[in-house]
């Protein structure tokens, strides 16, 4: 492999930066990492951690970032693992011509990131991955959808549990997401369409039976997976409560619940309900979507991404993706009758 430049990681010494900073050492040990933070010292400990890394201070409301000039040569991608509020991420990205990787933008504010992506569309790959857990969510469910033959519904139900918001970044981008609309995005009879109370409230069923007050919600898992499978009816709901873990004395955890409708090889119906888990809660699972992202982008698996505006369904491979699910500790249950 030829030897690389650094990744840049803004916000890489938050949870989600960290953990995919140390899954792409684990996995690409020559992978040299940049670890870009306003708090110079906190940032240096985690590239100290690291190994192959170095520690760098930004200012995101700056165009250059606050680096020197000339750095932006110097690296190899540029991954916004906090909110690129005003661009200059995206801009400093598209400037050196490198690949961009995104997590908080959500369904509510991709507008100026999909427009800024179009107009400089042969300037960098560029990976919108607001999703749930940065699109490990979505790549699971399509996995579980290659036993269908069509799939007619999606319904994916998430417990969050609320010591596990991912730290004041992740708490922030749930309060502005909050606050940007109580409306959800559902695609309804092959129609994508907003939904508003009492509509969106609805139960999500943790994984040992006890359902926690939830509501449908306003995130890019829902048109990534209604054109990914075709599904007609797709739907994402959302509880922040005590998780089945935490009510059994152990560790927060995180609790995905799958549900697929429509018909398998044969043609007869087919139904499938699985919770995708991990007893370490969203941050692994975002970590990884993040890394997978950065691994693809840069063609460390497979052919390096070309310029343009993708989501993660567009670029991984759910096999792939299933695998490494596994090998961070995140497990696939048979959810129990109803």
């Amino acid at each position: 492999m030829e030897q690389l430049k650094p990744v840049l990681i803004l916000g890489g010494s938050g949870q989600a930066g960290s953990g995919a900073a140390a899954l792409l050492r684990q996995w690409h040990p020559g992978l040299p990492l940049t670890i870009a933070g306003r708090d110079l010292d906190r940032a240096q400990r985690v590239a100290d951690g690291l190994g192959t890394a170095t520690a760098v201070t930004i200012d995101l409301r700056r165009g250059d970032l606050g680096l020197p000039a000339g750095h932006g040569h110097r690296y190899s991608a540029v991954v916004a693992a906090l909110w690129d509020d005003r661009l200059n991420g995206l801009h400093y990205a598209q400037d050196h011509g490198l690949p961009y990787l995104s997590i908080s933008s959500g369904l509510v504010e991709i507008a100026p990131e999909v427009v800024a992506g179009a107009r400089r569309a042969s300037a960098s790959s560029i990976l919108v991955a607001s999703h749930f857990c940065a699109g490990v969510v979505v790549l699971a469910t399509l996995g579980l959808a290659r036993e269908f033959r069509r799939v007619d519904t999606v319904r994916i139900g998430a417990v969050l549990d609320e010591l596990d918001t991912g730290g004041p970044a992740g708490a922030a981008d749930l309060e502005r997401w909050s606050t940007a609309t109580t409306a959800a995005t559902v695609r309804r009879d092959g129609v994508f369409t907003w939904v508003n109370d009492p509509d969106v409230r609805t139960g999500v069923r943790s994984a040992d039976g006890v359902v926690l007050p939830g509501r449908s919600i306003a995130i890019l898992d829902v048109p990534s997976l209604a054109l990914a499978t075709g599904a007609p009816n797709v739907r994402f709901d959302l509880a922040v409560g005590e998780s089945a873990a935490r009510r059994r004395g152990d560790r927060a955890s995180i609790e995905i619940r799958i549900d697929l409708e429509g018909t398998g090889a044969t043609g007869a119906p087919l139904r499938t309900s699985r919770y995708l888990v991990h007893p370490a809660g969203q941050r692994p699972l975002t970590a990884l979507g993040i890394a997978l992202g950065v691994e693809r982008q840069l063609g460390l698996r497979g052919e390096a991404a070309q310029p343009g505006v993708r989501t993660p369904d567009t670029l991984l491979d759910p096999v792939h993706v299933a695998g490494r699910l596994a090998e961070i500790g995140a497990t696939f249950v048979d959810a129990p009758p109803t």
